[in-house]
């Protein structure tokens, strides 16, 4: 799994069934979703760790 999929993952999810009137509709809901994310860490570090790489520093 890629890193970042671990953050789109939730995102797609959320807004899969949304009935958008136009695409900004759907850009302010991504916005959200991803600033809702950004407020959770232990969500977003745990991304890169789902692809069982190690981080040497």
């Amino acid at each position: 799994m890629d890193p970042q999929e671990g953050i789109w993952s939730p995102a797609k999810r959320d807004i899969g069934n949304l009935a958008a009137a136009d695409l900004g509709q759907v850009t302010r809901a991504v916005k959200r979703r991803l600033e809702q994310i950004q407020h959770r860490p232990n969500l977003a570090d745990g991304c890169p760790a789902g692809t069982g790489l190690i981080a040497d520093g």
